[in-house]
């Protein structure tokens, strides 16, 4: 007689160490990819960021990402001293400041999205390409209710380093 395994997926508590699983993979995969990209993994999220939303100002920047000030503004420097971003007054308010990516900041992001591209393809080379595309949508709707009930939530306290 053979027992069949059970199905895990169901069971109370293992969507946490699926995802605590899934983390640890990608993480790993991120972080190679980028290398000794400045300011690391922050650093490549910022930078995505100030290229792919216009959010108004440094505040509004750190509160997309969940970074608290002090560490936003570490990183900043570091970008900005790499010559990838600039601060320039807000449009709306001149008090506050715009972050905005140089061209070689663009240069570099598109460089690095190439090498997470692949990364994120690694991950996902197991799964039939409408099943990646479907879990990357799911995790997006997951992530933003995540977000929208706890939007001061920092995703790094899950995971170290971040």
């Amino acid at each position: 007689m053979s027992a069949t395994a059970p199905d895990l997926s169901t069971v109370p508590g293992e969507l946490g160490w699926n995802l605590a699983m899934v983390l640890r993979g990608y993480q790993a995969r991120f972080e190679s990819a980028i290398g000794d990209a400045p300011g690391g993994v922050r650093g490549f999220q910022i930078l995505s960021a100030v290229v792919h939303y216009d959010l108004p100002n440094q505040q509004a920047l750190g509160a997309h990402l969940a970074i608290d000030r002090t560490v936003l503004t570490y990183v900043l420097d570091g970008l900005a001293d790499a010559g990838l971003i600039e601060r320039i007054p807000a449009p709306r308010d001149r008090r506050a400041r715009k972050v905005v990516a140089t061209g070689e900041g663009r240069a570099q992001l598109a460089r690095l999205e190439e090498l997470v591209a692949a990364a994120e393809a690694a991950l996902l080379a197991g799964f039939p390409a409408d099943d990646g595309a479907a879990l990357r949508a799911l995790l997006a709707r997951l992530a933003q209710a995540v977000h929208t009930a706890d939007p001061g939530a920092d995703p790094c306290e899950a995971i170290a380093p971040c």
